[in-house]
């Protein structure tokens, strides 16, 4: 496709989206709450909608389609993992609204900072969400490179995607905070399922003659990738090591958790959760097609993450149509980097320096929150330059490091002997073996280096907590007021 269309279209889509950013500066405040939380006044269909774009990334139309491409139906399996675990929500949504709202927390980090009685543990916690954020953020960008250089034939260069894609970020999120970012991804959290649905129809329409032509197709030549473990991708320890970080991702990775802070009232939480159930079930199903068209059409692609980009600029897909899917899946990637842009310097300014600073203001730890945006994102995209093979692997590698995170996490709500110490060198300890096992390529037993890390993690919690002095009164007072506020006010 001729690279003036592709640059027309992102320009519109430039046009469009910053006029949306500009209108939600309307009515926003000077503190944190407002810049990094939209002052805790999202209702549910925006949340729904800022929660998706937020949540399904350029991984779903790029990652997760040539994870099809390359190991068939497994891919779903593993995607459904994540709606699964939305139970998480269920048990930890309504806790963290409650306590954000009781202590005004701004960030994951702050929460269980507060909780475990340690300024230590939430400086800890935040360096954690950095490590492993920024490659998952330039994961995002990657996506959008391979998608306009492919869509181009190369005539767009990758980093100009890249760069494209993060000076956006750094400008939605800088306009007006999550007050930017949720009107936005309301805007392209619309534009990515709707021309997904109708570029799957057209492609599997035109291009495979139906449905039912598809899947006699891929039993018929492709009997393999209807079955697990399909081509050998997805033995049942590459599918634990895959699936386990995606089933506690909803807590885990601080854009997603720190969503629960921002709705403004239960009832609005509970719309949130059940819209994104149901746009996220649409979308994997769209994105699972998605692969296996393209293993029909394009069976010898040497990278399965280009088989998005590449399917797009086929003769049975209209241009108009291939451009708007485009879009969408920028908009995709933009959404999630936008958010952890804005999670990360919110981690930064309020964890990190205002701990190190102590005694800062409020408009001062903003100032500093705002500085690092552009920092964090050229990070990003320096790692986005690296180009690694297979952005959903990729994906999963950053958030099983936020793994370590998951036995603090259930500690603050559900036991009250964990402690602050037995916190921190659960974090340093699993997250030093999921970087170890990652870099070395090692896999103990077979196993992915997030179920190691997870397990560690796990071991060193129970045991540093056991061989330390819990914060009764903190603890105390954290779970006696939410056990009278859920009483009151109820779960999901």
């Amino acid at each position: 496709m001729e690279s003036i269309y592709i640059y027309i279209a992102i320009l519109i889509y430039i046009v469009l989206g910053t006029g949306v950013a500009y209108v939600s500066r309307q009515g926003l405040g000077q503190g944190m709450t407002d810049f990094f939380l939209a002052n805790r006044s999202v209702g549910g269909i925006v949340g729904a909608l800022t929660y998706s774009a937020t949540t399904y990334s350029a991984f779903m139309m790029v990652g997760l389609a040539g994870l099809t491409y390359k190991g068939g139906v497994g891919a779903m399996g593993f995607e459904l993992i994540y709606l699964s675990g939305l139970v998480l929500v269920a048990f930890f949504g309504p806790r963290f609204w409650l306590v954000g709202k009781k202590y005004n927390f701004v960030t994951p980090a702050e929460m269980l900072g507060y909780r475990y009685d340690s300024n230590v543990l939430a400086v800890v916690v935040a360096i954690s969400y950095c490590v492993f954020l920024i490659p998952y953020s330039a994961v995002q960008l990657m996506g959008v490179g391979y998608l306009m250089s492919g869509m181009s034939g190369g005539s767009i260069d990758f980093m100009t995607g890249v760069v494209i894609a993060t000076l956006l970020a750094i400008t939605w999120s800088w306009m007006a905070g999550l007050r930017s970012v949720a009107w936005t991804d309301s805007l392209q959290s619309l534009v990515m399922i709707i021309a997904a649905t109708l570029v799957v129809v057209v492609v599997v329409g035109k291009g495979l003659g139906g449905f039912g032509n598809m899947f006699n197709t891929l039993e018929t030549e492709y009997p393999q990738w209807l079955v697990v473990p399909g081509p050998g991708l997805f033995s049942f320890k590459t599918f634990l090591g895959l699936s386990l970080p995606w089933f506690f991702f909803s807590i885990t990775n601080p854009q997603v958790s720190q969503r629960l802070f921002v709705p403004k009232s239960m009832k609005s939480m509970r719309f949130t959760v059940m819209g994104f159930v149901i746009f996220g079930f649409i979308y994997t199903l769209i994105s699972i097609i998605w692969g296996f068209a393209a293993k029909i059409l394009l069976p010898n692609l040497a990278n399965a993450d280009l088989a998005t980009a590449t399917l797009l600029v086929l003769p049975i897909v209209p241009k108009a149509l291939a451009l708007i899917v485009m879009v969408g899946i920028t908009a995709a990637a933009i959404s999630t980097i936008d958010s952890i842009l804005l999670t990360l310097s919110s981690v930064i300014s309020r964890d990190i320096y205002g701990n190190f600073k102590e005694g800062q203001s409020e408009e001062r730890q903003l100032y500093f929150g705002k500085i690092v945006i552009p920092i964090i994102a050229l990070l990003a995209m320096l790692f986005a330059r690296m180009q690694f093979d297979l952005i959903a692997i990729l994906s999963v590698a950053s958030s099983a490091g936020l793994l370590v995170t998951v036995p603090t996490i259930f500690g603050a709500f559900f036991w009250k002997k964990g402690t602050a110490a037995g916190s921190i060198i659960s974090i340093l300890g699993g997250g030093l073996v999921s970087i170890y096992l990652q870099f070395s390529g090692l896999k103990p037993l077979g196993h992915w280096p997030g179920v190691w890390a997870l397990i560690v993690a796990l071991a060193l919690y129970v045991i540093g907590s056991y061989l330390t002095r819990p914060p009764q009164e903190k603890a105390g007072e954290f779970l006696s007021y939410l056990s009278s506020a859920l009483k009151e006010k109820g779960a999901l």
